[in-house]
């Protein structure tokens, strides 16, 4: 019988509170490894995205150092976290776009005249430079009214404009001018 009442005494009885003991050091490892973590993979998008331009993977200080609290610890991460989302999928778009043009430029390759003067730039792919692709009329007007169409490769980037010696001394180096006249060659001294 007692031992019937005793059980029923500690069923009666309020549960009594679970004490966890908070271990902050630990708390903090963790969530700087976990800040780490999130770094490290947001450099990998970066390096994985160059040469590409526009994606956002700045770790921005908050204030000089100082020692972070818990909930500022887990701000930062939580921020990071959502940075790499979105650089992630930035990175994700930009490559479909490319992977697009890509296949754009073999279809052009294959039927020119479905695509007359289309145009796609090495950017357009993710590939640094200045050339680009352009369906263009094999002899010009001719060409274009024999339906004679090709896909032209540019070479590059063009030549900059301006004069050759704009904001130079036009007088090249080993010249010495001449007053009143042309600039002249340097006379050598005689051989004697």
């Amino acid at each position: 019988m007692e031992l019937l009442e005793q059980q029923a005494s500690v069923l009666t009885q309020p549960p009594r509170p679970v004490e966890v003991e908070l271990d902050e050091r630990a708390a903090r490892r963790s969530l700087r490894e976990q800040i780490a973590k999130l770094e490290r993979e947001l450099g990998d998008v970066l390096v994985s995205a160059y040469p590409r331009v526009g994606i956002d993977v700045w770790v921005r200080a908050g204030g000089g150092p100082r020692l972070l609290s818990l909930g500022e610890l887990e701000r930062v991460r939580d921020a990071l976290a959502g940075r790499l989302r979105g650089a992630r999928a930035a990175l994700a778009e930009r490559t479909a776009v490319e992977e697009e043009n890509r296949r754009l430029i073999e279809r052009m390759m294959l039927a020119p005249a479905r695509h007359k003067f289309v145009r796609v730039s090495r950017e357009d792919i993710g590939e640094r430079g200045c050339g680009h692709w352009e369906v263009r009329p094999r002899l010009g007007l001719i060409g274009m009214l024999m339906g004679w169409w090709q896909v032209k490769l540019s070479s590059g980037c063009p030549l900059s404009s301006g004069s050759r010696h704009e904001g130079r001394d036009p007088v090249p180096p080993g010249v010495a001018p001449l007053a009143g006249g042309p600039a002249q060659p340097k006379a050598r001294a005689a051989l004697a």
